[in-house]
């Protein structure tokens, strides 16, 4: 049987919002100048949730360059925080989402395409696909829980999705 294949859609703050934030410097988030009037600050972009006993580490992920077309079989979740991504080679990315909840089918599947001024910010318990830089390797800034307490589930979907193109 042949994957379905995932539609991509834009990441807008509306449409990702389900699944947590869209960290971006825009006109639509909360900014102001400071330093004497020669930064713009966009403030408080991400709700970095890192749960009881956690502790927020800052890291780089050098993530390999995914081919397309590229079959999803997994989701991953972080059930005790959340995760950031922000990129830091200006290159888009593609973001596979589903709900937080129970292990989630190939019809919860959402594909989303970031631009390289995009990063975002998994709520706790989204499931999401690891990291798909596109194209080179990439170098994504990410913010995320520490502590002792297991925090990653993974599962294999029962139906695999397909991405064949982004927009």
């Amino acid at each position: 049987m042949k994957p379905p294949v995932l539609r991509p859609e834009p990441l807008t703050r509306e449409a990702f919002a389900p699944f947590g934030e869209v960290i971006e410097a825009s006109d639509a988030v909360r900014h102001f100048t400071i330093n004497g009037g020669n930064t713009e600050r966009y403030h408080d972009l991400a709700d970095i949730d890192v749960g009881p006993d956690g502790r927020v580490i800052v890291s780089i992920f050098r993530g390999q360059p995914r081919s397309l077309p590229f079959v999803v079989e997994m989701m991953e979740r972080h059930p005790l925080g959340t995760q950031a991504f922000v990129p830091l080679n200006g290159r888009p990315y593609l973001v596979v989402v589903a709900p937080a909840g129970p292990a989630p089918t190939v019809a919860d599947l959402r594909l989303f395409v970031a631009r390289g001024d995009q990063g975002v910010n998994y709520g706790r318990g989204v499931w999401h696909h690891p990291l798909l830089a596109l194209d080179t390797i990439s170098d994504f800034l990410v913010m995320d829980r520490s502590g002792s307490a297991p925090n990653c589930d993974e599962v294999t979907l029962d139906l695999p999705g397909l991405i064949s193109q982004p927009v």
